[in-house]
């Protein structure tokens, strides 16, 4: 079974959205859903322990070349995501994924689209698109 496109996941939650058919309702849920990521990622580093963060200065300078600070740049992250935080993560994903595309819903706005022209910004702009 092929994974289904960004329109069709986004006609499926246009089907499943009951409750929260409010904007204000789906954007704050999509803020809760967006800290319940930031809290797996956490307690993945936190309670489980399979990865660390070491977080130091990246050292960059105005002067520094792109290629360099590239190489350079560091996660900062040491070790690998066990099963059990991956899918707790993934899930999360997913929630703040599901009100994303809700969001996108209520304000006709098409998700296949978002991710297009975020793409061809990153293609255009390259080096450039730092934000």
């Amino acid at each position: 079974m092929s994974a289904p496109t960004l329109q069709q996941f986004q006609s499926q939650v246009s089907e499943l959205l009951l409750r929260h058919r409010s904007l204000l309702d789906v954007v704050t849920k999509y803020s809760q859903s967006n800290a319940s990521v930031n809290r797996s990622v956490s307690k993945s580093i936190t309670e489980c322990g399979c990865i660390e963060l070491n977080a130091r200065n990246q050292g960059f300078s105005a002067e520094m070349p792109l290629d360099q600070a590239n190489r350079q740049s560091k996660s900062h992250m040491e070790g690998n995501l066990c099963e059990q935080c991956r899918d707790a993560i993934k899930n999360e994903m997913g929630k703040n994924l599901f009100y994303l595309s809700a969001m996108c819903n209520l304000l006709d706005i098409s998700l296949e689209d978002v991710v297009a022209q975020e793409a061809d910004k990153c293609s255009t702009l390259g080096w450039f698109n730092l934000t």
